[in-house]
C-alpha cells in the first residue's frame, strides 16, 4: 500500500481527564483499511491528539505506507508538526519528538488541519472509546 490517508482525533473529558483516541486509515480510494479506538488513561486533550497521531503513524508504517496524507482537527498539532508554532509545552515535547521521528520513516507526508465536522469518523471512534465501547 503506497499512500494512506489518516484522520486522527484525541479526546479528553476534563482536560486533563479520562482520554481516548480515534484514528481511521484509508487507501487512495478512501476505502477503510484500519481504525483505532482506545482509551489512553488520564491526560490532556493536546496529549490525546498527539497519541492519536502516533498510533496512526505506527499503524501506517506497519501497513507498509510510503506516502501519508494526515488530517487532524487539532490546529495546534498541525501547526507544530509543520513548524509554524514553536513547541513550548514540556508535556508535549516527547510526543512531538516521537511524531517527527516516525514521520521520517515515510517517503513523504502532508498534514493539514480540517474542521471538526470533516473529522466525524475519527471523532466518533474517540468518543466510543471514552464511553467504554469497543
Amino acid at each position: 500500500m503506497s499512500k494512506i490517508i489518516i484522520n486522527t482525533d484525541g479526546a479528553s473529558r476534563g482536560n486533563p481527564g479520562p482520554a481516548s483516541i480515534g484514528v481511521t486509515l484509508k487507501d487512495e480510494k478512501y476505502n477503510l483499511v484500519a481504525c483505532i479506538s482506545r482509551a489512553i488513561g488520564h491526560t490532556t486533550n493536546n496529549q490525546a491528539e498527539y497519541q492519536a497521531l502516533l498510533a496512526g503513524l505506527e499503524k501506517a508504517a506497519s501497513l507498509g505506507a510510503k506516502e501519508l496524507e494526515i488530517r487532524s482537527d487539532s490546529e495546534l498539532l498541525v501547526k507544530q508538526i509543520k513548524g509554524e508554532y514553536r513547541m513550548k509545552n514540556e508535556g508535549l515535547k516527547p510526543l512531538f519528538s516521537k511524531a517527527v521521528s516516525l514521520l521520517g520513516r515515510f517517503e513523504s507526508y502532508h498534514i493539514k488541519y480540517i474542521p471538526r465536522a470533516q473529522n466525524s469518523e475519527a471523532d466518533a471512534l474517540a468518543n466510543k472509546a471514552l464511553d467504554g465501547g469497543s
